[in-house]
């Protein structure tokens, strides 16, 4: 078989982004792309992951190679898996379904987000394969508990506590384009999604996107307001130990960047930690994850699996990742640039991409397997020429 249009155009994870940025309007585009304050922390994310330098062992010998990972009893084919994401159904019509089924089929787990447009029940119902649920603090702690009694009566797994959204961040490009809640619409926003009749007509068959999991309060406009309102900086190490005691499965926080929160979370009860700095949408000038990886895997100290996010654009990345002792990695913008472009199967390409340049890094590198990977491929881990 030949290759698909999306296949051929979007040989890349930076050319599915290209992709992206000509069938979204800008606003919607920016809204994923973008990130708090002046962005460093994005750009910082992926100049993190470039400046890892590899040695590869040449003769080692790599003609089988195993990129397959276990997370709570669950085997992935590969260790890359989708993260929370929201307003994913403003880019393509009913974009949460298509990206858990192409997550299904490829084999990984889905993490639907608070602020998904179909509702948890849904995407839980949509495909059989793994599921996990993201939820916040809130003001109101009993939204958060209702949040996770209803992800356990729709089957998922796994719930993700996202602890670093204590208020909403600045964001240049949203403000700039009037990305609010409610919409500021003005000459420039709506010649901006005129301009884009493609999309408008997909978009036919979801007119309305809703934050359809909070009840009374669904609309784009009650939206904002209701975050503002409940967004809570009074967390505490209560909040987890309370929430631990309402769900009986796998509990992951995400955020953390500093080894203490992580230890001290897997004492409260956490089976797992995200390593993430919200993909530089909250706390601008926070530390790439990557770096922020190796401080948390050694505060953990094997007693809890470690994943990580955060400019993750090349399987060669992943590499990198696991090297450092993640044991998989979560992907938010390169699946909705992949939604954007094709739906289903552009979420499904991507996890494809990656999946491909893995084994192929595991080839050049002379690894047959992630689970081999350790510190030892580094450039900086080997020792000096003495001749």
């Amino acid at each position: 078989m030949g290759e698909t249009p999306l296949e051929r155009k979007g040989y890349s994870i930076a050319a599915l982004r290209a992709l992206a940025h000509k069938a979204l309007p800008r606003t919607l585009f920016d809204m994923v792309d973008g990130a708090a304050g002046d962005e460093i922390t994005l750009r910082n994310n992926e100049a993190a992951l470039a400046a890892i330098e590899l040695v590869p062992t040449l003769l080692a010998g790599a003609p089988a190679r195993d990129q397959s990972v276990e997370l709570f009893g669950v085997r992935l084919p590969s260790p890359v898996i989708i993260g929370p994401t929201g307003l994913a159904g403003l880019l393509w019509p009913h974009a949460e379904l298509a990206t858990a089924r192409a997550a299904a089929r490829f084999g990984t787990i889905y993490c639907t987000s608070h602020a998904s447009t179909a509702t948890l029940e849904a995407i839980g119902a949509a495909t059989p394969g793994p599921k996990w649920m993201q939820v916040f603090l809130y003001k109101d702690r009993g939204l958060t508990a209702e949040f996770a009694a209803r992800a356990a009566a729709a089957g998922y797994q796994g719930l993700i506590l996202t602890v670093d959204n204590q208020v909403m961040a600045g964001r240049d490009r949203d403000a700039r384009n009037g990305m609010s809640f409610p919409l500021r619409w003005g000459p420039r926003s709506l010649g901006d999604f005129l301009s884009h009749p493609a999309w408008l007509l997909r978009m036919r068959e979801t007119p309305s996107p809703t934050f359809v999991n909070y009840g009374a309060r669904t609309s784009i406009s009650a939206f904002g307001a209701l975050m503002h309102e409940q967004l809570d900086p009074d967390v505490s190490w209560s909040d987890v130990e309370r929430l631990r005691g309402q769900w009986r499965g796998p509990l992951l926080l995400k955020g953390l960047l500093h080894p203490g929160e992580a230890r001290e979370a897997v004492n409260r009860g956490a089976d797992g930690i995200i390593v993430s700095n919200h993909g530089g949408r909250q706390l601008d000038g926070a530390v790439a994850s990557i770096r922020a990886l190796p401080g948390i895997v050694e505060a953990v100290g094997g007693r809890a699996p470690v994943l990580v996010d955060g400019g993750f654009r090349r399987g060669i990345d992943v590499v990198k990742a696991l090297a450092l002792g993640a044991r998989a990695v979560m992907i938010g913008r390169p699946h909705l640039w992949g939604v954007a472009c094709a739906g289903e199967d552009g979420v499904f390409w991507v996890l494809e991409l990656f999946r491909r340049e893995i084994d192929r890094a595991l080839a050049l590198g002379g690894w047959d397997g992630v689970a081999k990977l350790d510190r030892s491929i580094f450039f900086d881990s080997q020792p000096g020429d003495e001749g």
